[in-house]
């Protein structure tokens, strides 16, 4: 199941928000803080250290880079055990307009796989459109910062 959304930017431009793994707070819907992050993100192999959930029910776990193409594809082992995984595909194709943005996303472990119906995948596909809609705005609206480690 995916949904998409056109990106009034380039590729690259969209490639770099998707990958600053300090802002998924501020796109990935149910993300609540950035523990750490992997000084090779987004390498395969590679963590982002993330807490999911409202307090204090939060779960604290990790997403690994499993295929990086910049600016191409990024896909995703997310954790949140002990609800489970899931496998997140995002692509970015060049259009007139910017940048489709694609996001599929579906459970492989746990009770999430376990559990799934149809109301979870339209709540998923509810969750993901709006994440594809914040992340559309960071990246047609926050101005590129780049930054160095000391």
């Amino acid at each position: 199941m995916s949904v998409s959304r056109v990106v009034r930017v380039s590729p690259e431009r969209a490639w770099t928000e998707l990958t600053d793994a300090w802002v998924y707070t501020s796109w990935v819907v149910g993300a609540t803080h950035i523990r750490d992050v992997d000084a090779s993100w987004p390498e395969p192999g590679s963590k982002l250290h993330h807490t999911v959930g409202p307090w204090p029910l939060t779960i604290k776990d990790f997403t690994t880079v499993v295929e990086a193409d910049p600016p191409r594809r990024l896909v995703l082992n997310a954790r949140a055990w002990p609800v489970g995984e899931a496998r997140i595909e995002i692509t970015l194709e060049p259009v007139p307009d910017g940048t489709e943005v694609t996001m599929a996303e579906w459970p492989v472990r746990g009770p999430g796989a376990w559990g799934r119906n149809p109301l979870m995948d339209a709540l998923l596909r509810a969750r993901n459109r709006e994440s594809l809609g914040r992340l559309a705005a960071l990246a047609e609206n926050r101005p590129v910062v780049s930054y160095e480690r000391p």
